[in-house]
């Protein structure tokens, strides 16, 4: 490294947050601009560590201490090309990724990791400043096959732009009305501006990807999930086999955790999807207004992870009244406990943009029931606290005797996770085969039960970061292209059934 001693030298910083008075008033990105000099400084403080963990808490393998290195010098072409070796697209893990990599980076061992996330992004946005937007790499001739990508979240997305790069013709087919998936309809606006998705469309377009929208595969039309358009068209899961030599299934794993209380029919008790989707489509200009709003309301989000903060935040632009998170799991420490190591994920408290702009976190607490009032509506939360301990030797939640309570609410908002890909649709007129954590089966190629199908992303990994859905779509088309081929020469960063550090 170009500073050895930089780590010594400079204190871990990150990009500062806009004020809360004034952020909560729009839908802009939360963070203030990064000064270039405060950029190098933090790049310098990786510390040519001589094994570097941060590989292995990336899935995609990033070469972090090159460039960091590069960084450090001021050679931020370089560095965008180092970056955009090994990932698609850096500014949306810059931005979304909770970055395992700084969890098993060396210098956290005792001190403060390296803000890799932070020179990642800036990196990104230095290359679309540098070349004008997002320069295109056009496949040098084309193979003569044809490839159908079924979902374009960040895994269909990596999926189809390696396989275009590769020669293959590529249609991507997204039963909403703008691709993107979950980055465009999950995601909100504050957490990521969609004009930085739409930038990297426009690469993939002029690279030779195609897009259907508002096209769902394989499902009826009473069928289709709520995330489809309204006006969505069908087509058959079995005229892509036949009409492609290869298909991508990147649908995600889209079915909800729901919530089997008495009370969960109220009205005012809503999947986290449905509510977030409708304020991003008012963001993007698609209808007037949110079809489920937070304004004035007294708000209960039950689920303490990233769709729970999403919903924080998103709340808190729509002018609650009041809004609490429940989270079944106890208060994390605020520092690694003794069974917790280095380079495992730090499993911490954490505070997202969102729980600083307010509300109120409660921790080990089980929702017993949802009261309504006499027009059907959601007037209340019933909720017990909870304790974990050994039952018939699993680990089980113990409700404390006297500890139960009554949350005054009109609006409930559940994000509680998912718990695999939808069954109908596209699975069902293949009938493919589902492993026994809910997500479609696949073989070490990525292949499932049915030749010349692949599968990758949350719907064959199950629920899971932005970074690994990029790995199992740069994985997968590599998959693809040689079975296609014979050979390929694209990376493949992770296996089928490669696990998380932990």
């Amino acid at each position: 490294m170009g500073d050895p001693k930089g780590f010594l030298t400079y204190r871990r910083s990150g990009a500062k947050r806009r004020p809360i008075p004034l952020r909560v008033l729009d839908w802009r990105e939360v963070y203030e601009p990064f000064p270039d000099t405060d950029l190098r400084e933090q790049a310098a403080r990786c510390m040519d560590c001589g094994i570097p963990f941060c590989h292995e808490g990336c899935p995609l393998g990033n070469l972090i201490p090159e460039w960091n290195d590069l960084v450090m010098r001021g050679r931020m072409g370089e560095a965008a090309e180092a970056l955009h070796a090994t990932n698609n697209f850096p500014e949306l893990t810059g931005r979304l990724c909770p970055a395992p990599c700084e969890g098993s980076c060396v210098l956290g061992i005792n001190s403060d990791p390296v803000s890799i996330k932070q020179v990642e992004v800036e990196i990104a946005e230095s290359a679309a400043r540098a070349h004008g937007g997002l320069r295109p790499i056009r496949a040098a001739s084309h193979s003569g096959k044809r490839v159908a990508v079924v979902g374009s979240g960040p895994a269909g997305l990596a999926a189809a732009q390696q396989l275009t790069r590769a020669g293959h013709r590529v249609v991507v087919f997204e039963r909403a009305e703008r691709p993107g998936g979950l980055l465009r309809y999950g995601i909100p606006e504050f957490k990521l501006e969609k004009w930085v998705l739409d930038s990297r469309l426009v690469q993939l377009r002029a690279e030779g990807v195609e897009f259907r929208v508002a096209t769902a595969v394989g499902a009826s039309c009473d069928e289709i999930h709520g995330s489809a358009a309204r006006a969505a068209d069908v087509v058959p899961a079995e005229r892509l086999v036949e009409e492609f030599d290869a298909t991508v299934l990147a649908g995600g794993a889209t079915v909800p955790r729901d919530l089997a209380v008495p009370g969960r029919e109220l009205a005012g008790v809503h999947t986290a999807m449905e509510y977030l989707k409708g304020s991003n489509l008012v963001c993007e200009g698609s209808i007037a207004e949110v079809p489920i709003s937070a304004r004035g309301r007294h708000v209960v989000i039950i689920g303490g992870g990233d769709t729970g903060a999403d919903c924080l935040g998103t709340v808190h632009r729509q002018g609650a009244a009041s809004v609490r998170q429940l989270e079944i799991l106890a208060e994390p420490p605020e520092q690694r406990a003794a069974d917790n190591p280095w380079p495992a994920w730090p499993l911490i408290l954490r505070a997202s943009s969102a729980h600083e702009e307010g509300g109120e976190r409660l921790f080990s607490v089980i929702t017993t029931s949802i009261a309504g009032d006499e027009h059907g509506r959601v007037r209340a939360l019933a909720c017990q606290t909870v304790r974990q301990d050994l039952v018939d030797g699993r680990l089980a939640f113990v409700p404390e005797p006297g500890t139960e309570a009554e949350l005054p609410c009109d609006l409930v908002l559940l994000a509680m996770g998912f718990v695999g890909c939808e069954r109908r649709g596209v699975v069902a007129e293949l009938g493919l085969d589902i492993d026994e954590r809910g997500n479609v089966a696949r073989d070490e190629r990525f292949m499932t039960s049915r030749a010349g199908v692949f599968v990758c992303g949350d719907m064959g990994r199950g629920q899971s970061l932005i970074v690994w859905a990029i790995a199992e779509g740069r994985s997968a088309a590599a998959a693809v292209d040689a079975h296609l081929t014979g050979r390929s020469d694209l990376p493949a960063p992770i296996t089928a059934r490669q696990l998380a550090l932990r």
